[in-house]
């Protein structure tokens, strides 16, 4: 009788460590949530950060491509970046499947512009790599056709366009400022592909940073159109919406800070909520 009770007594002592140390362990990870909420609360969320070749600037859109992928993974998603002189066609494609926030900095192909005429292949999408490693100014556009046919993001996905010509309604570099209908047609035609391929809000800012979007697409509980109004680099002096034409049910917001300087945008389901956005 000695041993099995001697026997009895050690198995509960056994099982009395591993729970204590299962509690143990579930208070140092609840301690840890606590400590830093934000790092959950984008848990399970896929976020597509891409860079094509831009010249002599693609160095400096890799650094503020790699800041943005610093604020997502501080939120808890799951970050991809595919930057140039490796950022083609498949490997963005494949990338680009299922993701809830999609990110690119690079050349902007839009219409109207000087580069007539228009057409789906080239217009409206992503200036990427020609051939992988092969330098920054290797560029091959993949337009709308491409985007809406071959890539389909998560439900209620969001996609900015950062650093771009054409994409918010502006003009290349240099160019002549667009009249007010020019840059409205850009930022429709610009943002139909990227609806079609499931997206709800396309967000572009031709020069401001985007990192204080996507916090709030993280932590907020605002709507697409609120997040595009209280953005730093929000003015509102000027700022108009109308109801798009290539993409009928969706709306568009602009917000030029000077006469003809388009230089921000929003197209697509104002009203959506980052919360609804999250649970997408």
């Amino acid at each position: 009788m000695p041993i099995p009770m001697q026997r009895a007594q050690r198995a509960p002592s056994q099982r009395s460590r591993v729970v204590v140390v299962a509690l143990a362990a579930a208070f140092v990870v609840a301690l840890g949530a606590a400590a830093n909420p934000a790092s959950t609360v984008a848990a399970g969320k896929k976020v597509v950060i891409v860079v094509g070749p831009a010249g002599s600037s693609t160095a400096d859109y890799r650094s503020s491509a790699r800041s943005y992928a610093a604020v997502a993974r501080g939120y808890g998603a799951s970050v991809i970046e595919i930057y140039s002189p490796n950022a083609t066609w498949s490997r963005v494609r494949t990338a680009a499947q299922g993701a809830n926030l999609f990110i690119y900095l690079g050349h902007g192909n839009g219409w109207p512009s000087p580069y007539g005429p228009f057409q789906r292949n080239t217009k409206d999408g992503l200036g990427l790599n020609a051939t992988a490693n092969n330098g920054n100014y290797n560029t091959k556009y993949y337009g709308e056709y491409y985007v809406a046919n071959y890539i389909n993001l998560a439900r209620n996905a969001v996609v900015i366009l950062n650093r771009l010509c054409y994409a918010s309604g502006n003009s290349e570099w240099g160019s002549a400022n667009p009249t007010k209908s020019t840059a409205m047609k850009r930022v429709d035609n610009y943002g139909a592909g990227f609806l079609r391929a499931n997206a709800r809000a396309v967000f572009a800012e031709a020069i401001n940073s985007v990192g204080p979007t996507i916090r709030a697409l993280f932590t907020s509980t605002r709507t697409m159109d609120a997040i595009f109004m209280i953005s730093p680099s929000a003015s509102g002096a000027r700022d108009f919406r109308f109801s798009s034409v290539r993409t009928p049910g969706y709306r568009a917001h602009m917000d030029p800070p000077r006469a003809s300087k388009y230089w921000r945008s929003l197209i697509g389901n104002l009203s959506m909520t980052a919360v609804t956005f999250r649970a997408g």
